[in-house]
């Protein structure tokens, strides 16, 4: 793991810093250096020409993500095949390329093959050597780790010894309990374990196919490139510099999402959420409820994870291996013995249970939340709440109720332009609306 020094002056720019991790993120100088084959490259600027008309060789250097010289390789060889033509400079006085009448007919065939129109994509091999050299199981977590990830977190007692061993195996874990315990939430916190960033193509090339890996939705940037570098960048443009990324899915997961698809509208493929998820998080939560049954999804991971590696298939029938670098949580408020049997079980490793808070800690976070909304409370309120209302209403103490209930009564306040003191009366207006009668 690669955490942020704080010794800014002897601290390399994160471009050195990449670049002296992995060389194979350096910018490519030509063709041969991009590890992709001509044929692939020409292509793509074929489409791109198409789907804009003219374009100036910056503005191909910015689509394709290459340097300007690559570029100028890809247009001498397209020239030569009759496939480009120069056009008049515009009013900048940069030299404007098109494509010709075959040129055209070649990139509609292109797009009838292929929808995808981006940056030019990393090969396999290199993706996969980038992936495993800053796999976030290079770094052992450590309690000090752990605890310092969570230290605005309000972790109930006994719960840090057990998910802090649990991240550094190399088997899947398995949060289990009451609806409203906070398993989904804590597990959200847990990429704050990972100070550092991690580098994600924007695309894959699979011999002459092409698969998005980069997804917003998922991968966030931690800068955005600066498009007047990439004609003399150090590192490669074709990567993004991102946090590491954190998946959760629920019940929309479907058998379709754990392997490669291709969309028929724009005859692209769809990267799988394990390809997603590589480098970071995949928390597949509320396990139970999806259409795929837990044993499916248990079988399509488990291997996987154990081996660092994962197999894949395009349409077309061709397999290929990628790495499976990634933490793999389930989370499920069902038992565990109602999702698979005992033997299966046994293959998930760690199983933690999430159950009711004790008072303090119930407290503890009761407090957090009234912070957090800006509201103070009566004297004597909390002892009141917990020595009346709990029992009375036999409710167990959930993480989820200290955040709920005060929204409800900000709520109130807001509405009411009342003073932010939370007494009695708006305590109990509150609990009346949010728990269910009978």
């Amino acid at each position: 793991m690669f955490f942020k020094s704080s010794n800014a002056e002897t601290e390399p720019s994160h471009e050195e810093a990449m670049v002296a991790r992995s060389p194979l993120v350096q910018s490519p100088t030509c063709v041969a250096d991009t590890g992709l084959d001509l044929t692939l490259l020409l292509g793509l600027m074929l489409k791109h020409l198409y789907d804009s008309d003219t374009l100036t060789l910056r503005e191909l250097s910015e689509r394709l993500a290459l340097r300007g010289g690559v570029v100028q390789e890809l247009l001498a060889e397209a020239k030569r095949s009759e496939l480009v033509e120069n056009r008049h400079s515009g009013e900048s006085g940069q030299q404007r390329f098109s494509l010709s009448g075959p040129g055209r007919r070649e990139a509609k065939g292109l797009f009838e093959v292929s929808g995808y129109l981006g940056p030019a994509p990393v090969p396999l091999a290199r993706y996969a050597q980038v992936c495993r050299e800053q796999s976030s199981r290079n770094h052992e977590i450590t309690r000090q780790d752990f605890e310092r990830a969570m230290e605005s977190v309000v972790v109930p007692e006994g719960l840090i010894d057990k998910l802090g061993p649990a991240l550094n195996s190399t088997r899947p874990l398995l949060i289990y309990g009451l609806p409203g315990t906070g398993k989904s939430f804590l597990c959200r916190q847990l990429n704050r374990l990972f100070e550092d960033e991690v580098l994600i193509p924007h695309a894959i090339s699979v011999g002459r196919h092409i698969i998005q890996v980069f997804d917003p939705h998922y991968h966030h940037c931690i800068e955005e490139a600066a498009s007047e570098a990439i004609l003399g960048q150090a590192i490669d443009a074709r990567w993004y510099r991102c946090r590491r990324p954190l998946l959760m899915v629920g019940g929309e997961l479907t058998a379709q999402m754990l392997d490669i698809s291709l969309d028929s509208t724009s005859r692209t493929f769809r990267a799988p959420i394990g390809l997603l998820a590589n480098n970071g998080i995949l928390l597949i939560d509320d396990l139970g409820r999806q259409a795929v049954s837990p044993k499916a999804i248990f079988n399509r991971w488990i291997l996987p994870l154990e081996e660092r590696r994962d197999f894949l298939s395009l349409p077309s029938g061709e397999h290929f291996e990628v790495p499976f670098e990634q933490l793999l949580l389930f989370s499920t408020n069902l038992s565990p013995s109602e999702l698979v049997d005992e033997a299966f079980l046994r293959r998930l490793g760690y199983k933690v249970y999430f159950g009711a808070l004790e008072r303090e800690t119930y407290l503890r976070i009761w407090r957090q939340n009234c912070d957090e909304y800006g509201v103070s409370e009566a004297p004597g309120l909390t002892d009141w709440m917990l020595s009346e209302l709990y029992p009375k209403a036999d409710k167990p103490l959930l993480a989820c109720h200290p955040r709920d209930l005060l929204s409800i009564v900000s709520d109130q306040i807001k509405y009411n332009a009342l003073p932010r003191t939370v007494d009695r009366t708006l305590l109990q207006k509150a609990w009346d609306l949010y728990f269910v009668r009978g």
